[in-house]
């Protein structure tokens, strides 16, 4: 969900010093990830998928002095005893390094680049992320604090959405945002930031997402944010939501809208919850789904809306209220539920549009 013009990332003074032959991508407003791996070469995604780019760092030494320079940038150790490390550089830049012999090939550098900006839907909606109808859905869904969760694929653009729908909240709405390492931006005037952190050397001090959930419910939060649910935190998150936290949200990895469940059902076995516990609290807890994804050509999308109900059984399952892509939407089986539960009358999905006019393509029928 880039713009090809649109700002991502900037060096700070003291960060581009450190980067070295780096500096000078991570200057390219349209790039959000840059790869180095080991000896091999140096990738970078600036909107349209990982493409090799020609930058002069290509021994294995000069990476590992980019990564342990990098680390103790971030406040952390990287050597033999301590091989990979997951920090935060200045700027917002998210950094991820290994070291051999866990990866092969020489040290590996992975760096998040964040946005300067805050998108909002409009924004996505003109860079062809998302049409008039599914803006005037997500619009209803941030309005009637509807609890979602944002799924997708490394790099789909999750963080993007989310931080999106986050700015259309009420202004008078205290966002609490709860992450493992902060990527999340939000143009609105009262979010609170939590962030975990790492055992240090000696094996003590960490603070998990599971902590930091816990601890965010006595912030009195208006809306609880989970950057991104990827273990035993999911148990808080559940209870969280199934408490009177009305319009909470975070994103998850998922391959499809219907992969949430099972997806939970594994995390919930981290955090020693029973798949049929996990499925009483999840069908309270989450109502909406938002599946984003990238096309072959490597732009991000929203391709499907899903509303969470429960069969016969009183398992959860997901069913597709809208799927697609922007401008060819096709009406699912939970468009109906979707729509009365937005207050967004009995029409077809491509008549929610300003103005009433279809922008849809498909029919479920």
């Amino acid at each position: 969900m880039t713009s090809p013009s649109s700002p991502v990332g900037g060096v700070p003074g003291g960060l581009a010093a450190s980067l070295g032959p780096l500096a000078g991508l991570l200057d390219d407003p349209r790039v959000t990830d840059v790869l180095v791996n080991g000896g091999t070469g140096v990738w970078a995604d600036r909107g349209q998928g990982v493409e090799a780019v020609d930058v002069a760092l290509t021994d294995e030494r000069s990476v590992r002095r980019l990564a342990v320079r990098l680390a103790g940038l971030a406040g952390q150790r990287l050597d033999d005893a301590s091989p990979w490390v997951d920090g935060l550089l200045p700027g917002g830049v998210r950094l991820h390094a290994l070291l051999p012999p866990l990866v092969v090939g020489g040290p590996h550098v992975s760096l998040r680049v964040p946005r300067r900006d805050s998108p909002t839907l409009d924004d996505l909606a003109r860079w062809g992320a998302l049409d008039a109808t599914s803006v005037a859905v997500l619009e209803a869904v941030v309005a009637r604090r509807v609890s979602f969760v944002v799924t997708g694929g490394t790099g789909s653009g999750k963080t993007t959405l989310l931080g999106a729908l986050l700015a259309g909240c009420d202004p008078t709405e205290r966002i609490v945002v709860v992450e493992d390492v902060r990527e999340l931006r939000v143009s609105h005037p009262h979010v609170v930031h939590l962030q975990g952190r790492c055992a240090n050397v000696e094996g003590r001090g960490e603070v998990t997402l599971t902590t930091l959930v816990r601890q965010c419910l006595r912030m009195r939060p208006d809306r609880v944010v989970v950057g991104e649910v990827r273990g035993a935190e999911v148990r808080e998150l559940l209870a969280a939501l199934n408490t009177g936290h009305e319009g909470g949200c975070g994103t998850l990895h998922a391959n499809a809208a219907g992969d949430l469940v099972s997806r939970m059902e594994a995390l919930g076995a981290l955090a020693g919850m029973s798949p049929a516990a996990v499925h009483a609290q999840l069908a309270s807890a989450i109502e909406v789904v938002l599946h984003v994804a990238r096309d072959p050509d490597g732009a991000r999308r929203l391709v499907e809306v899903a509303v969470l109900t429960t069969d016969e059984r009183g398992r959860v399952v997901a069913d597709p209220a809208i799927s697609g892509s922007p401008g060819a939407w096709v009406e699912g089986p939970g468009w109906a539920r979707l729509s009365s539960r937005l207050g967004l009358g009995r029409g077809r999905p491509w008549d929610v549009a300003a103005g009433g006019e279809p922008v849809g393509g498909g029919s479920g029928e």
